[in-house]
């Protein structure tokens, strides 16, 4: 009687899928979506709790084998219902179908080839139409090969100008709520942007690179694409593309807990053993340029100065040690070391310490010659690899990341992918990935004034929503805007201490840093410890409060143990938190790192503290301009 029944429910779906409307709404219903079909595209038209929100225009893919792209007959239509998300699956007659998941936190559609042989997909479209008088956070970028490291520009999407294009993800608000878009399950296929397109937003792709150049005078890292195919791929016939994503919420503090990109991305088909991957926190030496004080030889990439940042992640228990650019004895030359520097031996020594060395490679000489490269990496010991200066997101540059992924991965090596788009869900399918760059992150303190408290309270409800974000946080020289001043071999981060602090609570990422010199965390030794304390990953995320660009509060456990984390922009603020997340009948020890006042005249001093709480405590906390609030809850037996 069921199977009769599914049966005559598909039968009308078939006979009346003509008609070209199709309604999904989230499970809980508080998202409600409109499909339309037209012969040469789709449409959606989406509303968040009962009020109209955005739509979606021009839904198409063109493809070169023949065509059918432009005959989007309906032959079937399928529905899926879950307790994450409803689902529809239109099947079209021109061996094409696309599918729609409505979640209770975002809306999501892809497209799906079923031909039997390779196609060239010349392009896919879409036109996001919001209200002209609309917020976007638009981290504009001016050429397609890019290291993805933008300052958000706020502005409405009426002042954007013609033409203009962002890498994602970018952020709108409007009155209705918040979008951020973004794409998942990226492979095989190029990344998107978006381009303002005469009043909306209009995906945009990387065509498909024929021949590259060096880019003079730095020939061994910047690539320049001087012939392009009149196509964006080639792929598989039968294949799924990439999920197109618009995660939706409420309220600002909605989207810091928001995982529709790895819940949309593929796992690891192999069902590798990743029981080997150890996250955890990194002395780096790039940032800080190598500078010790009170040694007895000359700091520097030799093997005395990377022995004594093993010997500081000892102390710490600190995970690893990057050794970054300029350990070989050329960037293209992997398999050499400079004369001072004793790779195997420093390797060596680091795992009498119980830490681990990850080694800094660009990506043009390991994508040459992968499997010697990785090979004699795995022989020497090496835990892991930072792989820096792709820049690009065409489909051959999106192929690399899977091949350097899995090649690590059957190595156990773990990765940072630095000079990096964004995450697209690759470290679903393979968890060695620990961590992206593709942020404006701390490193443009050693050249710019761009990182300021309001970038920084911008970046949780942005960047790091769609994957981890190697930011890298940890500067003790802490200052205000007029104090601030550039410095390449001692940079200075404006904020207080506590702000730093706060970070690493804030700041997703399973790889952290602390980008400072030894030196400076040896003579902060109090901060040191309580960082070397936070975990780099999470069993629970509970967002607290917050408003982009403005501040934001996060609750996070691991094991047993919870770790909250406040950050400020550039207003004094005065906080009331409740921690109604604890678990009822539980008293913890709370230990607090925070600001010493309101001032922001003094941004490296800092109080901390001990507190007996439970779920009916309130805490109250009072952050000064760049402030912040770091605590640590242990259970009381």
């Amino acid at each position: 009687m069921k199977r009769l029944l599914f049966m005559l429910i598909l039968s009308w779906y078939i006979l009346n899928s003509y008609a070209g409307e199709y309604n999904v709404s989230a499970p809980s219903g508080n998202i409600y979506v409109v499909c339309a079909t037209r012969p040469q595209s789709l449409s959606l038209k989406i509303n968040l709790d009962k009020q109209k929100f955005f739509s979606v225009n021009n839904i198409a893919l063109r493809i070169s084998n023949n065509n059918s792209n432009e005959n989007l007959r309906v032959l079937q239509v399928l529905k899926e219902n879950t307790v994450e998300y409803n689902g529809l699956l239109l099947r079209f007659t021109n061996k094409l179908a696309w599918e729609i998941r409505v979640f209770d936190n975002g809306v999501a559609y892809r497209w799906i080839a079923n031909f039997p042989d390779s196609i060239k997909v010349l392009d896919e479209t879409m036109l996001l139409n919001f209200d002209a008088v609309d917020t976007v956070f638009f981290p504009q970028e001016k050429s397609l090969i890019s290291h993805y490291e933008r300052k958000y520009l706020k502005i409405t999407l009426a002042d954007i100008k013609d033409g203009s294009f962002a890498s994602l993800p970018v952020l709108v608000k409007s009155s209705a709520g918040l979008c951020l878009i973004s794409e998942a399950d990226l492979y095989r296929y190029p990344g998107m942007f978006l381009q303002k397109k005469d009043s909306v937003l209009s995906a945009l792709f990387p065509a498909f690179p024929l021949e590259l150049r060096p880019k003079l005078p730095r020939t061994d890292r910047d690539q320049k694409v001087v012939r392009q195919a009149n196509y964006i791929a080639r792929i598989n016939g039968d294949r799924t593309l990439p999920w197109r994503v618009f995660i939706i919420a409420a309220q600002d503090k909605d989207l810091l807990a928001n995982d529709l990109i790895s819940k949309l991305s593929r796992p690891n088909w192999q069902v590798w053993d990743f029981s080997w991957v150890k996250p955890g926190k990194v002395a780096w030496d790039w940032w800080n340029a190598r500078q010790l004080e009170g040694v007895d030889f000359k700091p520097g990439i030799n093997t005395k100065t990377y022995k004594y940042y093993i010997d500081f992640a000892a102390k710490y228990g600190l995970e690893y040690v990057i050794f970054d650019e300029g350990w070989s004895r050329t960037t293209w030359d992997l398999l050499h070391f400079r004369p001072d520097m004793d790779v195997k031996y420093l390797i060596e020594y680091a795992k009498s310490k119980e830490v681990g060395i990850i080694l800094w490679t660009l990506w043009g000489p390991l994508n040459k010659n992968m499997t010697t490269v990785m090979d004699s990496f795995a022989a020497w010991g090496a835990a892991g690899i930072k792989v820096d200066f792709m820049q690009r997101t065409d489909q051959p540059m999106v192929e690399f990341y899977e091949r350097t992924a899995r090649e690590a991965a059957k190595r156990h090596l773990v990765v940072d992918f630095h000079g990096a788009f964004k995450p697209s869900g690759l470290r679903r399918a393979y968890p060695n990935v620990l961590s992206y760059e593709g942020v404006m992150g701390a490193e443009h303190n050693k050249w710019s004034k761009r990182i300021t408290p309001t970038h920084n309270v911008t970046l949780p409800f942005i960047r790091n929503v769609v994957g981890p974000m190697d930011y890298t946080p940890g500067g003790m020289r802490n200052v205000t805007a007029k104090q601030f001043s550039i410095s390449w071999k001692h940079p200075r981060v404006m904020g207080t201490r506590a702000n730093q602090v706060a970070m690493y609570v804030i700041y997703y990422s399973p790889l952290q840093m602390l980008a400072d010199s030894p030196t400076e965390y040896e003579k902060n030794d109090e901060t040191t410890r309580f960082i070397a304390r936070i975990p780099t990953v999470w069993d629970q995320t509970i967002p607290l409060a917050g408003k982009v660009g403005e501040y934001v509060a996060i609750a996070r456990r691991h094991g047993q143990k919870w770790y909250i984390g406040v950050m400020n922009g550039e207003h004094t603020r005065k906080l009331s938190i409740s921690l109604n997340f604890l678990p009822t009948g539980r008293k913890y020890k709370m230990e607090f790192f925070a600001d010493t006042t309101l001032s922001a005249d003094q941004p490296t001093k800092y109080r901390t503290g001990t507190m007996i709480v439970n779920r009916n405590s309130i805490i109250d906390i009072n952050m000064s301009w760049g402030g912040g609030y770091a605590a640590i809850l242990t259970p009381i037996p």
